[in-house]
This record gives C-alpha cells, sequence and structure tokens, in this order.
C-alpha cells in the first residue's frame, strides 16, 4: 500500500486515527509523510476534543499532523460541534488561522416530540402505528433491550430487526441492506447504527431512552428526513436514564487508559453534556431553538410549528405544588430509605409484602395518590428528581432523598410544575400537513410497491429509484402525459424515459403486481 502511494498509484488513503498515529509509533507517519501527503481531512472531528460528546484519547494524538504534514492543507469534519469544541479542534489540530464554515443545525422538517416514558413497549407500538409501513429507527441503550423490543415488534406483525455491534458482520450488513431496499420498515439499534445509512425516507426516529448528550441527539435524528419531508422526532424520557449513563461513564473511564486526573476530567465533560441533553428533555420551550441555541446559533421564529411546545400538546398537572408535598411527605415519613418504586407504592396504597413487612401501610401518606397507576406515580417522582426538588443515592439500590430544595416546597416557600403522565394526543405539524396535502395515499402505496420491486431488480436502494418526494407530487398531480409528468418534481428526461410508461399506467390505474 505505502509502495503504492509513492507510486502515485493511489489518490486516497483511509486510515484510522490508531493506524496513522498510534501503532507502530512514528514509522507509518513519516513514510506517509515521504510520499507527499497534501490533503488530510479529519472526520469525526468532534472525538479529537475532550469537549466532545464522543471523546477519543487516540483521537487527541493527532495534534502531531502539523508536524509530520507541515505543508499539507488539514480539514475537520463534524456535524455536532459546539463553539467550545470547534475552538478546541482547531487548537488540538495547530490549524493555522482556520477558514469556519458553519451550516445550519435547524432542520425545520422535523417535528420534535419529548413524552413522559411509561410503558417503553406499548408507547413504542402506539407511535409505530402512526408510521406503519414507514421507513423508522428506534434508538435503546443496550444490546438486550435492542433485540428484545425487535423481537416484540416482530411478534405484533411489524416488519422489524435488531442492529447492534454484538451481531455478526454479516447479520448487520443484511440488515442495512433490508432496509435500505424496504423489505424492512423498522430498525431497532444501538448508536451503533446510523453510519452510512442508504435511506433518505426514514420518517420516524425514535429514542425509547435518553441520549448520553445534545450532540448525540442531534446526529442520531439528523438520520429522519434527508429528502426534506416532514419526519418525526421522539423521545421517551425517564430521569431514570440520567442515572443510567452516569454509571456508564464512570465504569468507561475506569476501565480507560486514562491516568485519573483524566478520568475525571473525561467524566465531568459527560456530566455536563448529559444533564444538557436532561435539560432539554425536560425544558417547556420551543425544541427547535433549545437545539439551534445549544449549538451556537440564534432562532427567533415565535413558533417553530413543528415541537410539541409550540403544537400545545403538552399539558401542566392541576395542583402541582400539593401533589409534589404529598410525595416528598412520603420520602420523609419512610425515612428516605427506599427507592422510587417504594415509595410510589406506599403514595398508591399497594398491598404489597414490602409495604406490610415495614409497616408503611400505617403511615398518614399511605394511599394518597390512590387514583395513579404506578407507572404515573413513578412518572411524577422521575420529574421531581429532574427538578431537583429530590435527591438520590447512587449505587445498586438508589433511595430518594430529601434536600433544602424539597424543604422549601414541603413548606410552603417554593411552587411546582410538573406535566400530566399522560400527555395530548399528537398533532400535525404544518410541515406534515403540507406534505400531504392533496395526495392520493392509496396511489402514493401503489408507486412505493412498484418502486421497491424495481430497486429489488436492480439491486439498488429504492429511493435511489424514486424519492418519496418525487412519488407525492406524481400521487399529487396524477399526471396523465409524459410532458404532465416531466411537470413532477423529481422527473427528469432520463427518468421519464427509464420509467415513464410504468408510472403513467399506475396513475391511470394499473397494479404493480
Amino acid at each position: 500500500m505505502l509502495q503504492g502511494m509513492a507510486d502515485g498509484r493511489y489518490r486516497l488513503l483511509y486510515v484510522s486515527p490508531e493506524r496513522l498515529v498510534g501503532e507502530g509509533g512514528d514509522a507509518f507517519v513519516n513514510k506517509l509523510a515521504a510520499c507527499g501527503v497534501s490533503f488530510v481531512a479529519v472526520d469525526e472531528a468532534h472525538c479529537i476534543s475532550q469537549w466532545g460528546h464522543d471523546f477519543r484519547p487516540e483521537y487527541r494524538q493527532m495534534s502531531v499532523l502539523r508536524d509530520h504534514f507541515p505543508t499539507a492543507s488539514i480539514h475537520a469534519f463534524t456535524a455536532t460541534a459546539t463553539p467550545r469544541v470547534r475552538d478546541d479542534i482547531a487548537r488540538q489540530l495547530n490549524l493555522r488561522d482556520p477558514a469556519l464554515l458553519v451550516g445550519t443545525f435547524d432542520r425545520p422538517n422535523l417535528v420534535y416530540r419529548v413524552v413522559p416514558r411509561t410503558d417503553r413497549v406499548a408507547q413504542t407500538l402506539t407511535i409505530l402505528g402512526r408510521h406503519r409501513g414507514e421507513a423508522s429507527i428506534v434508538y435503546c441503550i443496550s444490546r438486550k433491550e435492542t433485540e428484545q423490543l425487535a423481537a416484540r415488534l416482530a411478534a405484533e406483525g411489524l416488519l422489524a430487526r435488531p442492529y447492534h455491534a454484538g451481531l455478526d458482520a454479516k447479520e448487520r450488513h443484511r440488515t442495512q441492506e433490508a432496509f435500505a431496499r424496504e423489505t424492512i420498515d423498522v430498525v431497532v439499534a444501538t448508536v451503533a447504527f446510523g453510519m452510512g445509512i442508504d435511506r433518505s425516507d426514514v420518517r420516524l426516529v425514535l429514542h425509547t431512552s435518553l441520549p448520553k448528550s445534545l450532540e448525540a441527539y442531534q446526529q442520531e435524528t439528523g438520520r429522519a428526513g434527508r429528502d426534506g419531508l416532514a419526519a418525526e422526532c421522539l423521545l421517551l424520557y425517564s430521569s431514570a436514564d440520567v442515572f443510567s449513563w452516569e454509571s456508564l461513564v464512570r465504569k468507561s473511564a475506569a476501565e480507560s487508559d486514562l491516568d485519573p486526573d483524566e478520568q475525571e476530567r473525561l467524566i465531568a465533560s459527560q456530566a455536563e453534556h448529559l444533564h444538557a441533553m436532561r435539560r432539554y428533555a425536560q425544558a417547556a420551550r420551543c425544541r427547535h431553538a433549545a437545539l439551534s441555541e445549544y449549538f451556537g446559533q440564534s432562532y427567533s421564529a415565535p413558533s417553530c410549528g413543528a415541537c410539541d411546545v409550540c403544537l400545545g400538546e403538552t399539558e401542566n398537572l392541576p395542583d402541582a405544588t400539593v401533589v409534589a408535598q404529598k410525595i416528598l411527605s412520603c420520602v420523609a415519613r419512610v425515612q428516605e430509605r427506599f427507592g422510587v418504586r417504594h415509595v410510589c407504592e406506599v403514595l398508591r396504597g399497594a398491598n404489597t409484602d414490602a409495604v406490610r413487612r415495614f409497616g408503611h401501610e400505617r403511615l398518614s401518606t399511605f394511599g394518597l395518590l390512590a387514583a395513579l397507576d404506578q407507572r404515573a406515580a413513578e412518572n411524577l417522582v422521575h420529574q421531581l428528581l429532574d427538578q431537583e426538588l429530590l435527591g438520590r443515592t447512587g449505587g445498586d439500590r438508589p433511595v430518594v432523598t430529601l434536600n433544602n430544595r424539597s424543604w422549601e416546597v414541603l413548606r410552603g416557600g417554593r411552587e411546582v410544575v410538573l406535566l400530566e403522565p399522560r400527555t395530548r394526543k399528537a398533532k400535525a405539524s404544518q410541515a406534515d400537513t403540507d406534505d400531504w396535502r392533496g395526495v392520493d395515499r392509496d396511489l402514493f402505496e401503489r408507486l412505493r410497491k412498484w418502486r421497491r420491486q424495481i430497486a429489488e431488480a436492480r439491486g439498488k436502494p429504492a429511493w435511489t429509484i424514486l424519492d418519496d418526494k418525487a412519488l407525492r407530487a406524481i400521487a399529487r398531480e396524477k399526471p396523465d402525459s409524459p410532458a404532465a409528468l416531466l411537470r413532477c418534481k423529481g422527473i427528469g428526461e432520463k427518468r421519464l424515459a427509464d420509467f415513464g410508461s410504468e408510472i403513467l399506467d399506475l396513475v391511470g390505474g394499473g397494479s404493480a403486481g
């Protein structure tokens, strides 16, 4: 390979940072330098910065690139860098007065929603029901959750498969191919899925757990609606995810090769990212504005018309302060020695072995929230944890505790706002309404079926034949001649020649077979 570079037979070399500046010391990079490298491109450059959401220590070693390639043009690319991370990337790569090109972070065709998680499986089924037959990506934190949820969805008749790094390469490739060719609709995945997704018509990205950062969320939701049509990005949120991530971050840092000081800096940085993600999930403000401003861009529109907050889907709980006082009082009555589940069982008046064993059925707070089911009660406790109106210990068996803010609420010195555990029905965004206005849905589905057959015969991803925007235009305009078809968005002379007669037959009432 190196000889081929020296002989000029290769113009491009793709290499991992570990191979470039890690393995084998300077020998490899020195040989490359001797070949006359003139251009260095660093992809996923946020990994260089310790402030980045996916910091990798081996990327940090790329600071020596300028020493080895003093005359080369060095370029860094990332889709998810805050101003602080951008500055750190430039500093670490020793870039001299770099030109900075920043695109817009806002995707107006994406509809963002955050919904309290009460029943992961039931909620996922309901949400996918709104997108039946459409391309959807469902993200989970663990491989186990991925496989269990995919199996349940398949049992319910959905065309779904799991995807995670623990599967062998052939199985992962088969799933990616099936998704690209529209033979499956749903991929249930860890964050391992997404790189190189060859499909522009993803209509739903569903996170069943909290992502570890807003950068990760922006990157993963960014796989929706790449054809410019409306798509939904929905997050099922529980504060329990925050504690899961904190544990995973500490475990990962402890298993790394970083020294203790670097480990603590990494943990602190990841905690900062996690808390920013939590604030986004908790906030009752425009989601588009929150994301844009996090990445250093202003958002001046008074309403985006494309998030749960601006669409008026969120609803505050009546008498939230009184409800919070009941919960906090129960935590005090059980002497701050129990977890969320037990506290909620007492509040609901549940007749469980644990409640009876500790005599908690005799407490004055027993049954104060009897009208709620267990999931709804736990959701309210997690909201108090999110707002730091309750504390929580670490370890494998965390217990909920009171803090200064808890006592302010109990004494009537602080008002509390809580969201209803069950939110209002999702509304259609303006973008979604506009995208479907005048479209014959039956004809659109016939066109999709025909497209899938053509793609399978040619061994190509379906969207490369015609994307959804073109199919909707045809199903809206219903052209009756080649000239009329040519006026539909996405149809040019080449596609007219290749597919025109078949499309016109379908529009005229024909069958895709």
